[in-house]
């Protein structure tokens, strides 16, 4: 999946954050690679047992993620989003993940979102319309 992007601005990062990042990057990139479906059950389980994540922490995340990595920060929408949402399941929480289309121009897209609104993403996110998504099984505010 790829979107056309500038890529993001690093960071700085305290080494515990850095390599805990780095981790997720680094797990998330064999998980890109998997089935639509079983990524999906994969994430899914992940989520289990978590609390929702705000946007403040899901979006500090995803920069901890684009900092340690340049594919994160450019055109792997893909594995930043998988490796953002295990990032915040270090710390207990877990934002919803969903994939898109959109078809003028099409483009496939995957992103994270915090109670329904894409964080780190850019406003035209309105044309993408969602094909595959995780979403927490208590969609109950906090």
């Amino acid at each position: 999946m790829t979107m056309p992007v500038v890529a993001e601005q690093p960071v700085p990062l305290a080494w515990q954050r850095h390599v805990t990042a780095r981790w997720a990057v680094a797990v998330a990139r064999p998980l890109a690679l998997l089935p639509p479906r079983r990524l999906r059950r994969v994430l899914w389980a992940v989520g289990l047992g978590t609390r929702p994540a705000g946007a403040a922490e899901t979006l500090e995340a995803r920069r901890a993620v684009v900092s340690v990595s340049a594919r994160c920060a450019g055109q792997g929408c893909l594995q930043r989003s998988v490796a953002t949402l295990l990032l915040c399941r270090l710390r207990g929480v877990t934002p919803d993940w969903c994939t898109g289309v959109r078809t003028q121009p099409f483009r496939a897209h995957a992103w994270v979102e915090a109670r329904g609104v894409p964080i780190g993403e850019s406003a035209d996110m309105a044309l993408f319309h969602t094909v595959l998504s995780v979403r927490r099984p208590d969609r109950r505010s906090s």
